[in-house]
């Protein structure tokens, strides 16, 4: 159960469950500040203007990049040529 609980997820997307730690740390970390951006600009609209917006872009784009190349190494690897 504590395999199930811990460890599946992080195996799932290619991580242990120490680099899973440091990535998910670090996203809610990114997440959080530009979270207090978008608080800042809702009361001073002339500051923080893309803080939000621009933290979940690189977000994003950081997820997709990492999610297709697991894909395509999992395609890579059962298209393996054997050679005689």
């Amino acid at each position: 159960m504590l395999r199930r609980l811990f460890l599946d997820h992080p195996a799932s997307v290619g991580e242990s469950y120490v680099e899973h730690f440091g990535v998910a740390g670090r996203f809610g970390t990114r997440m959080m500040i530009g979270g207090m951006g978008a608080l800042v600009h809702a009361v001073l609209p002339f500051a923080c203007k893309t803080t939000g917006s621009r933290t979940i872009a690189e977000l994003h784009a950081e997820m997709v990049a990492k999610r297709t190349a697991k894909r395509d190494a999992e395609t890579q690897q059962k298209t393996v040529e054997y050679v005689i």
